[in-house]
């Protein structure tokens, strides 16, 4: 059973989620766009290795408040408030898509609290040094991408241009979302229906600088992607690899953006033996 709860911060609501039980906390960092339920596929593996499982919307979808200029490592600060909340002095983050770098930034920020972290298919910075943060991506990505690169203006008159937007999934991806992980329909129609602020503000920060330097954290890192990414080319990961001081890299060559989330049950036992030190 997931327990929800609306926590009152200085800038507004945050919408919270908690599982309730287990020894290690997890806060499941969400993508975009999604709303913030922690990934109900990884329970029976979360539940074997003692995970509780956290999760929140960030701002701009479900239950939060908008706020429109947050950047990537404002996720630091929602999750020190989310775990305050709850009583939990440390705990792991884990995240995938546009989740990845929110978890990847609350390691650089809250050194002595994040324990470990698992990102999968996600971004590395928009500046980062001698990444191509481009290639390889779907066209509709970068069109989408370089708008918000080019600000907010632009990337509303985007979002109300009516352009497709076409991930190009490929056939394992698509088999998954036939599978168990249509589980993430149930979190990204919710916040497609409310309408586009949330995936506004998330590109916007992906597009400029985080607040937050990966090759500051002290916290193991575990890192996925699949080599048939088109939605955020593994170019990202690899980067990510050499730059996070204590990073593995698990790089799995016929995976997409959602059929990487198979290799997930096993992230889980590596969080929970370097969360365990």
């Amino acid at each position: 059973m997931v327990i929800e709860a609306d926590l009152n911060l200085p800038g507004g609501t945050l919408h919270i989620y908690d599982t309730g039980t287990g020894g290690l906390p997890v806060i499941w960092h969400h993508g975009t766009p999604n709303i913030g339920t922690p990934p109900a596929p990884l329970y029976p593996r979360a539940r074997d290795l003692g995970i509780r499982w956290i999760g929140y919307d960030r701002p701009g979808y479900g239950g939060s408040t908008p706020v429109p200029d947050r950047d990537i490592a404002s996720a630091a600060t929602y999750s020190a408030a989310v775990a305050d909340a709850l009583g939990l002095d440390r705990f792991a983050v884990m995240g995938h898509s546009g989740g990845a770098p929110h978890a990847l930034a609350c390691a650089a920020v809250l050194p002595d609290r994040v324990l470990a972290v698992v990102g999968a298919a996600g971004l590395a910075p928009y500046a980062a040094p001698g990444l191509d943060w481009y290639a390889d991506m779907a066209a509709a990505g970068v069109a989408s991408l370089t708008a918000a690169a080019r600000g907010r203006a632009a990337k509303e008159a985007h979002e109300a241009s009516g352009a497709e937007y076409d991930p190009e999934f490929t056939e394992a991806d698509l088999a998954m979302l036939e599978g168990e992980w249509r589980w993430l329909l149930d979190v990204v129609n919710p916040a497609v229906a409310a309408g586009p602020g949330g995936l506004i503000s998330d590109d916007l920060a992906y597009t400029h600088p985080w607040g937050a330097d990966p090759a500051r954290i002290t916290a193991p890192v575990l890192l996925l992607h699949g080599g048939q990414d088109r939605v955020v080319p593994s170019a990202h990961s690899r980067w990510l690899a050499d730059h996070c001081p204590h990073a593995e890299l698990r790089l799995n060559p016929g995976a997409g953006h959602i059929s990487i989330l198979s290799d997930a049950p096993a992230a889980l036992d590596w969080l929970a033996t370097r969360a365990a030190g």
